[in-house]
């Protein structure tokens, strides 16, 4: 049962209503995603207190008939829910823990010149995508995805509390912020008679801002939005007490996006670097004042060449942040039909702040805790040549089941142990949705993993085995883009017993949860039809994040890990994920 349907604003197809999973389903799914990662024994315990937690009439039932009641009434039931647990109610700061990267291959030019024409480029692109009529709806498998968060992805931006945050959605702005050697500008987009600015206008308010941007002595406003959310909140209140800072923070929060002009940089220009860059912005002695954290969609171009995407998921994950992008490089190779309009254009308006002793010690303290969480972080980027995606398809597997296992089998090989790993489901084909996890390692992929390793283990036994692992890969990423998976669920299950005042079921207090929700490798695959790489920080402090852009004859990927965790190394899981996946194309083609 799909629930209630309605019409998305792009299209006459009805978009259903996101369903709650049946309560059995998600509990033996949870019992079988357990049965890899825990002994015999503590798995007795788990199952009684899952059928206890299932049993007719008992708390999960009645606690069901609760999710059931709210999916009746809500657009989607565990969006809200999800945004607020996951993202608003997050205490950690968004560069690294939080915001994802997309760093876009970078481009042959190395001084400003270049930077201000591809700079040009992306607000004038970005305005096109605004204009969220030209983009078409998007379908998976033949049905329609919801398009509801495109428009919400413009002028808007997070906002710091000292519990809990907040996401500002403002009526449509004229205007983008532009920041430069850590001075924020304010440059209207549009015409006095509404129409976009040409491409030659804003490169000419650009030239504008560089000038008016030369002083490097500025303070760094924005490392105040890399700060722990609960002291950024009250950082956040004490700046807005004056008018001028007041003034100058809503037309950053207001603008449609942010445009990052990055000051060259010493080091050589390489992959990881880049990354990083995009990331965090390198440190406070490199470009990171050069960033609003806090603000939904910032585009960073640099003098060397390095481009991309940084964005603040509260507002919206991966999927439709890739689909804007895909549709900003294609209007980039349309050249500008309009002619400039023959009148004067205002300055740029400069954003000043008031910074009193507080302020400043708000910021020198930020300073100190970024570049700490800087330092801590390794990033491995790595293009991996020896083949792509359609190896794996001439075998009739699927190229990210065969990626997941590939990734479960490194990870075994690095630390002698399979790890709780999740993979991002969009949900978007339901109103609202967001995302879900695909889990792994299944039964099967364990089983393959283990016979990998073995010699005495033939060929085509392991064969088999890796075909096994990836089907059953594809059956759970079917379940999760059916609105099945079990992860969204037990979340909403426990959410709903406190929404009801009840304590936190025993279920959820259990040492196995607490194991099959300590994700120590966090993955996401870039739907992305360019050589993009995406960077995020583990989920873990023991873990690693790795993202995945697989082309049809290579795959880029970026891996990274916390140096304060003596057993996680980026560059040593890299390396090994390298071999792993030479040896599977061994395996495979050994079958030809």
């Amino acid at each position: 049962h799909f629930g209630w349907r309605c019409f998305d604003w792009h299209t006459t197809t009805p978009i259903f209503s996101c369903p709650v999973p049946p309560l059995s389903l998600t509990l033996q799914g949870y019992l079988r995603a357990l049965e890899p990662l825990i002994p015999g024994e503590e798995l007795i315990h788990t199952r009684k207190k899952v059928h206890s937690f299932g049993e007719e009439g008992g708390l999960g039932q009645q606690l069901q008939e609760g999710l059931e009641r709210r999916a009746k009434h809500s657009n989607n039931w565990i969006s809200d829910w999800w945004v607020q647990w996951a993202y608003l109610e997050s205490r950690q700061p968004l560069p690294v823990h939080s915001s994802p990267a997309i760093s876009l291959p970078k481009r042959d030019f190395s001084d400003w010149r270049g930077q201000l024409l591809l700079a040009t480029l992306c607000p004038f692109n970005c305005l096109k995508g605004a204009d969220l009529g030209r983009l078409p709806v998007e379908y998976m498998r033949g049905q329609p995805l919801c398009m509801e968060l495109f428009p919400l992805l413009f002028s808007s931006c997070r906002i710091p509390g000292r519990k809990h945050d907040a996401i500002a959605h403002h009526i449509r702005a004229r205007h983008i912020t532009v920041v430069r050697n850590f001075q924020f500008f304010q440059l209207e987009v549009y015409n006095s008679d509404g129409t976009r600015m040409t491409e030659s206008q804003i490169h000419a308010q650009l030239l504008r801002i560089r000038a008016e941007s030369w002083k490097t002595d500025k303070e760094p406003m924005g490392i105040l939005t890399s700060e722990h959310r609960h002291t950024w909140g009250q950082a956040y209140n004490r700046l807005l007490k004056d008018k001028l800072n007041k003034d100058s923070v809503r037309a950053i929060e207001k603008g449609l996006f942010t445009l990052c002009l990055d000051s060259p940089v010493l080091r050589v220009s390489d992959e990881n670097r880049m990354a990083a860059q995009i990331l965090h912005g390198g440190g406070t002695y490199s470009n990171s004042g050069n960033r609003w954290f806090d603000k939904t969609l910032q585009f960073v171009v640099g003098e060397d060449g390095s481009w991309g995407i940084l964005y603040e998921q509260a507002t919206a994950e991966g999927p439709p942040i890739a689909t804007l992008l895909d549709h900003i490089l294609q209007y980039c190779k349309k050249p500008d039909p309009k002619k400039t309009p023959l009148v004067p254009l205002r300055m740029p308006k400069k954003l000043y702040f008031h910074i009193d002793r507080e302020i400043k010690r708000d910021i020198e303290h930020a300073k100190q805790n970024l570049d700490i969480l800087i330092n801590d972080l390794d990033i491995r980027c790595f293009n991996f040549r020896r083949f792509g995606k359609e190896l794996p398809k001439r075998h009739n597997l699927s190229p990210n089941a065969f990626i997941q296992v590939a990734l479960q089998l490194a990870y075994y090989k690095v630390h002698n142990e399979v790890c709780a790993t999740c993979d991002i489901a969009s949900q978007r084909m339901f109103r609202g949705g967001r995302t879900d996890y695909i889990r792994s390692p299944t039964n099967q992929t364990l089983k393959f993993v283990l016979a990998f390793q073995d010699p005495s283990v033939s060929r085509e036994i392991k064969l088999e085995l890796l075909r096994d692992a990836v089907e059953t890969y594809v059956a759970l990423t079917d379940q999760a883009l059916r609105g099945q998976a079990i992860d969204r669920h037990l979340l909403g299950l426990k959410l709903q017993a406190i929404e009801e005042g009840r304590s936190v079921p025993s279920l959820f207090m259990d040492t196995a949860y607490g194991l099959a929700t300590h994700w120590k490798l966090r993955t996401g695959q870039v739907p992305a039809n360019t050589d993009s790489v995406m960077c995020f920080g583990p989920l873990v402090p023991d873990g690693y994040a790795v993202c995945y852009n697989p082309q049809s004859d290579h795959v880029h990927f970026s891996i990274t890990a916390f140096n304060c965790c003596e057993e996680t190394q980026a560059e040593t899981l890299a390396a090994v994920l390298h071999s792993t996946l030479c040896q599977l194309q061994e395996l495979l083609q050994s079958t030809v």
